[in-house]
């Protein structure tokens, strides 16, 4: 029998069901809000599970942390750090990485790790307490928060791996990848594959070995010879990432990779490329001749922003748009390192490659 609270609860809720459904109109963005609800209206109509209802429960509060977290630092770039949990505080990779970390920060970004002990710890040590994140996993065993974040507010708690993963990936401005086991190698072919297939970037990815090392060397060696020789991977891909045993090396990488470029989006058809400064008509003729390949028709042009992006943050920033065929992934790469060496930004906008 349910008690007085349980249906003091219930009627509560309905009410905010009520209220919420009054609201909609004038929500900001009720399309997707109308589009969530729906989505769960239906599934409460299905014969899903307990279970399901479980995993569904806990993955949108896994969400609803990492959204209200990042919001605040969406417009400050930052750096994620993926390498061992193993490698101890002495070991040349924990030192690279640290170092790594300190230097980035000092150029104006923020890293974020999985939070826990090795590599994850070396990258919020480097950045500082001030400038990390922690995005933690809850595991029965291990992945106890490192004593670098734990505590913090910037430190989160995840249930689920892949929503973890969510917003590693989906924050970050740049990855840089460590040696590390299964999971360091999950995660740098994940970014691989997201990269390749357009669904994550185009961001900088950078593996770093300690001077001297051969981890991400040898492991560069194997996508050339079993992937890219045997036509498992396009020839360009390996533009997707940078392989480096040089700090100076890994930064560059990172900081010119927004050297004017800014970021994309699609908007219908049309891959949008946000620029920190406008290119000349020469420039944009050169892109032409280069990268024809890349597009299903037309031509890339210069634009303003356009009228979908109306509530864009980014409105007053030129750009490049084109039918991009959403395929050649590392040819794109190529392009927008082709870009970054057009223009002449300002200087203050050169020192802050940072700034979203």
């Amino acid at each position: 029998m349910s008690s007085p609270t349980s249906f003091h609860a219930l009627d509560s809720f309905q009410a905010d069901i009520v209220q919420l459904l009054e609201r909609l109109p004038s929500l900001k963005h009720r399309q997707f809000i109308k589009q969530a609800l729906t989505t769960i209206v239906n599934l409460s109509e299905s014969n899903i599970d307990r279970l399901d209802w479980k995993i569904l429960s806990a993955a949108l509060t896994d969400m609803e942390q990492g959204f209200e977290l990042f919001h605040a630092y969406r417009h400050v770039r930052k750096v994620t750090v993926f390498g061992s949990a193993r490698l101890k505080s002495d070991t040349p990779e924990y030192l690279m990485a640290s170092e790594f970390a300190r230097r980035v920060s000092q150029l104006g970004f923020m890293v974020m790790t999985g939070g826990g002990s090795g590599i994850m710890q070396a990258g919020n040590e480097g950045a500082g307490r001030e400038k990390s994140f922690g995005l933690n996993i809850q595991l029965p065993f291990e992945q106890e928060a490192n004593p670098v974040i734990e505590g913090d507010p910037k430190l989160i708690h995840f249930k689920y791996f892949f929503t973890r993963k969510l917003f590693l990936l989906k924050e970050s401005d740049a990855v840089a990848l460590f040696a590390g086991g299964f999971g360091t190698q999950d995660e740098a072919f994940e970014c691989m594959t997201l990269s390749q297939t357009g669904k994550f970037g185009p961001v900088p990815v950078v593996f770093i070995d300690h001077p001297g090392g051969d981890y991400w060397h040898s492991w560069s060696e194997y996508v050339n010879k079993q992937l890219v020789a045997k036509g498992l991977v396009s020839p360009e891909d390996p533009c997707l990432y940078t392989v480096t045993d040089n700090l100076e090396v890994a930064c560059d990488a990172i900081t010119n990779f927004y050297r004017v470029y800014h970021s994309s989006r699609y908007v219908d058809e049309k891959l949008v490329i946000r620029l920190r400064v406008e290119l000349s008509e020469t420039e944009v003729e050169q892109l032409n001749t280069e990268f024809s390949d890349i597009l299903v028709k037309g031509r890339i042009e210069k634009s303003q922003a356009l009228a979908k992006e109306g509530q864009d943050e980014t409105f007053e920033l030129p750009r490049l748009i084109l039918h991009f065929n959403q395929r050649d992934l590392g040819r794109l790469y190529q392009m927008i390192a082709t870009i970054n060496q057009m223009g002449i930004p300002s200087v203050e906008d050169a020192a802050h490659p940072e700034r979203k």
